[in-house]
């Protein structure tokens, strides 16, 4: 499961409207893909609708969307929204990295 904090929702519903999409029925898709400083990185944007082998979260009122594959790197993940002076945008906190970039885009197991 993928946890959503406060500050996230707040984000995701902002920038789903924006963007056309319904923060009631629509997903935010989180995954993972090879790249980046430390070799995986994260992946995140709104999707109407999903596949048979996704996994279908909620929590905090968000709907989320991950792939089968993805699912295994992300167990556990809390997607957070930083707005300080250090930079704004979403935070992956990850129990599973063993390390990560300066930016926190990027990880490895």
């Amino acid at each position: 499961m993928i946890k959503v904090s406060e500050s996230a929702k707040k984000k995701v519903v902002e920038l789903m409207t924006e963007d056309g999409f319904s923060p009631t029925s629509d997903y935010v898709r989180v995954g993972v893909k090879s790249g980046g400083c430390s070799g995986l990185s994260y992946d995140l944007k709104f999707d109407n609708s999903h596949a048979e082998e996704d996994k279908i979260f909620e929590d905090n009122g968000v709907k989320i969307i991950v792939d089968k594959k993805s699912f295994l790197y992300l167990i556990g993940t809390t997607l957070e929204y930083s707005g300080g002076l250090n930079g704004t945008g979403f935070v992956f906190n990850n129990p599973n990295a063993n390390r990560t970039c300066g930016c926190g885009e990027s990880f490895s197991l």
